[in-house]
């Protein structure tokens, strides 16, 4: 309480998302967090490449992917890791109202993102790509799909946190809380650049 007294007195420290032990126990936890996260994708991402080409007749990377639509997905993915890190700035400089608008933008961009991905799923399912059609299709859509679910998560923490949040301003509680929502959501970002190198790039290049 008294770390947050100050706070609203206007002595926000430099880094107040690890001014508190308690904050940088958040840091350091997460670290270990996304240690097994990429784990996860690294199991993921090995099992695509290995299936990619067992095909069973059915519809391959060839026949469905569409490097438009893709890279419209990707530059809103992007630009909202971007919008997070204009939300950390504002936060260093004690702007409240600038985190909160900047975060609400990178919501708005990764339910963009989200939708499309959605659409994807659903054009490729009516071209014949079900879950079981083949090898490829088993391990497209797992590596895709939690990458999505992953996504879909990190849009309902930051919602969480801006509803909950929304009339407190900026604390010593809180700050650490929002800067590790960020870090999770440029993993999840930066997991989609392989994505898009790995499963489309690749795939359309054989």
């Amino acid at each position: 309480m008294a770390n947050d007294q100050a706070v609203q007195n206007h002595t926000l420290p430099p880094n107040p998302e690890k001014a508190t032990l308690e904050g940088k126990n958040k840091f350091l936890g997460f670290w270990f967090f996304l240690g097994g996260e990429t784990v996860l994708f690294a199991s993921l991402f090995g099992t695509h490449l290995g299936l990619r080409g067992g095909t069973m007749d059915g519809p391959g990377p060839a026949d469905l992917f569409h490097l438009p639509l893709v890279f419209i997905m990707t530059m809103f993915l992007l630009t909202s890791s971007l919008t997070s890190v204009f939300a950390i700035i504002s936060m260093k400089k004690g702007n409240y109202k600038g985190l909160l608008a900047w975060m609400w933008v990178t919501v708005f961009l990764g339910m963009l993102f989200l939708g499309f991905e959605i659409y994807e799923f659903v054009e490729y399912y009516h071209y014949g790509l079900g879950f079981t059609t083949s090898a490829f299709a088993s391990s497209f859509y797992t590596l895709v799909g939690t990458h999505g679910a992953h996504v879909a998560f990190g849009i309902c923490w930051i919602i969480t946190l801006l509803i909950r949040y929304r009339k407190t301003g900026l604390t010593l509680t809180n700050a650490p809380k929002f800067y590790v929502a960020v870090l999770y959501w440029h993993f999840i970002d930066v997991v989609w650049v392989f994505i898009f190198t790995a499963v489309y790039l690749m795939g359309l290049g054989g």
